[in-house]
């Protein structure tokens, strides 16, 4: 196939890059800049030099493509709602572009719109939250209504994304952890966050825009739930700092914008994407992970 990826310089997309042309794909990578253009082409792949706000690039690359898989995102997560309005956009003028046609869109969403069943993991066939109540799922309302004009839509759910230099959301919280001089957890600390290594979601989005099956959901979690007191407590091992807990009251003044995931379980299955893919995760774990950390740039 020849796949058009959007991120395709992110840290994600890097490996999708190098996964889909290992696989004897040829990618075609949207890139915001040349600098990171050069790596990109170095990999082997075609470089499209544009942005996710220019439609009529976003339409070139669908349209020069076999299939598309869309990994941008704006991770400036003090302006999460808006970022998610713009995916919600994005994914429009993707599907603009394909409608009418075979080619597989594969979007990317978030593995805690779908933990809707109280008590139990996110499961990929859950019902999901809407935008008003997590900002994420705009990415999946986009996706139901390029559906409903014929667009071979899947769905990609994302946990926290790790290797040593970079894990989701857990990088922000690092620098937290940092400013603040202590590794915080809420109440017990016994809520749960999904991970999975970067090398395993590289290869689950092959595996999804090689199947192309039309409205699937697919969770990338290699470790259902990590607890939160544990994530801490590695980092606060490898950075010499001290941890504490901190009540649900102190939480918004601590954790600032990231209040809005800190303290939730947001534990997640991926039960149904191995029985379907055949995909079993192989790459490290979180915690293993955080105890590689760069201290200098922890």
């Amino acid at each position: 196939m020849r796949v058009f990826v959007t991120g395709a310089t992110g840290n994600i997309g890097s490996y999708v890059v190098k996964e889909l042309i290992a696989s004897g794909h040829q990618v075609l990578g949207l890139s915001r800049s040349k600098e990171k253009a050069v790596a990109l082409a170095a990999a082997g792949a075609e470089v499209l030099q544009g942005t996710i706000e220019d439609a009529e690039i976003l339409k070139s690359g669908a349209s020069q493509a076999d299939g598309v898989i869309h990994l941008a995102f704006n991770h400036d997560f003090s302006n999460f709602v808006a970022n998610c309005e713009d995916d919600r956009r994005v994914i429009a003028t993707l599907a603009s572009a394909l409608a009418g046609t075979a080619k597989p869109l594969v979007i990317t969403s978030g593995t805690p719109i779908a933990n809707t069943v109280p008590g139990e993991p996110a499961r990929e066939d859950n019902a999901i939250a809407g935008s008003d109540q997590h900002p994420r799922a705009a990415s999946e309302e986009a996706a139901i209504l390029a559906s409903e004009i014929g667009v071979n839509v899947s769905v990609v759910r994302l946990p926290q994304v790790h290797d040593p230099l970079s894990q989701g959301l857990i990088t922000p919280l690092i620098e937290i952890f940092r400013q603040k001089g202590v590794c915080a957890y809420v109440g017990e600390g016994i809520e749960r966050w999904p991970a999975a290594h970067f090398s395993d979601v590289a290869r689950l989005y092959r595996l999804v825009v090689e199947r192309a099956e039309p409205n699937a959901r697919y969770h990338a979690v290699a470790e259902e739930g990590v607890a939160m007191r544990d994530i801490a407590e590695a980092i606060g091992r490898r950075l010499n700092l001290p941890v504490k807990s901190i009540s649900k009251e102190e939480t918004q003044d601590y954790f600032g914008w990231l209040s809005l995931f800190a303290g939730r379980d947001m534990h997640a299955s991926s039960a149904k994407t191995r029985q379907k893919l055949g995909w079993e995760p192989t790459g490290p774990k979180l915690l293993e992970d955080l105890a590689q950390l760069p201290v200098s740039a922890a």
